[in-house]
Order: C-alpha cells, then structure tokens, then sequence
C-alpha cells in the first residue's frame, strides 16, 4: 500500500510540475501576444494553444490538487456520522470515483486515438492536437489512480478499528 501511495504522489508531483511549466508558457505566450498586438501583429494560433494547453494544465493539476484535498467537498452531513461509517463512506466514494475517472480517461484516450487514425488537426495552425487529448486522457487516469489509493486507505484503516 505504501509503493502505492509513493508512487500515486511522486506521479501527480511530476504532472503538477509539468502543469506548471505549461502555464508559464502560457503565461509568456500571453504576454507575447498582447505586446505584439500593439506593436506590430498578433501571435497567430495564441488563442487555439491557449484552449489545449489549458487543457493539459487543468488535467495534469486534478491528482495533486485530491491529494492536497483542494477540491470542493460539501460533507455537512458525513460528518455527524461516526468516524467508522465516515471512513466506509470515503472508502465507496473512493472506489466510485475511481471507476468514475477510469472510464473518463479510457474514453478520452479512445476520442484521441481516433484523432490519431484520422489525421487532424487545428484550424489556424495545423498541429496535430491528439497528443493534448492523450494529456488529458493521462490526466484522468492519475486522478483515478489517487480516488483508488484514497479507496483503500478508507478501507484498511476501517478494518485496522475493527482489530
């Protein structure tokens, strides 16, 4: 279990990284764009990289953010239960959001092999944009990967009470 969760959090730290490094270039490209604009012209294609890079961003950071537990959780109710029903709860709640983000990244995964197989690309600077989607896709799946860790902790810290 310990394996498990080191590498769930080394995984989602080297995508938060990453994450990190495409906003900047986001950032800078954005900066660019305005500066150019009124000096000379438009960076052409900012607004198209603008939506995958974001993209990528967004997925690559949903894994740390759950590990860090930065996302939205209204649990008002949860909390009046007892702590061994709580840690059930998480555990299911868990479980299902794994098998949630597992089926979401399989299904983007799938949407970008057909973007492969047919050979698109963007409007204005015709890039093939498969490799954001597979991002994503990858994204999805580092998510699912710490609902499960989270899953199996609930469940083994349940079972550790019982002893």
């Amino acid at each position: 279990m310990d394996f498990l969760e080191k590498m769930s959090r080394l995984l989602n730290q080297s995508l938060l990284w990453i994450a990190g490094f495409l906003l900047a270039v986001m950032i800078i490209l954005t900066c660019g764009n305005i500066f150019f604009r009124i000096v000379w012209m438009p960076i052409s294609g900012t607004f198209e990289l603008m939506g995958y890079l974001g993209a990528v961003v967004t997925a690559f950071a949903l894994g740390y953010t759950q590990i860090g537990h930065g996302h939205i959780a209204v649990d008002i109710v949860v909390l009046k239960f007892p702590k061994k029903l709580q840690s059930v709860l998480n555990g299911i709640n868990g479980i299902i959001f794994m098998a949630f983000f597992s089926i979401i990244g399989w299904k983007v995964a799938q949407y970008a092999t057909n973007l492969w197989r047919t050979g698109e690309v963007t409007e204005t600077l015709r890039i093939i944009y498969f490799p954001f989607t597979y991002a994503v896709a990858f994204g999805c799946f580092s998510l699912a990967l710490v609902f499960l860790v989270e899953g199996l902790q609930s469940f083994l810290v349940t079972r550790e009470k019982e002893r």
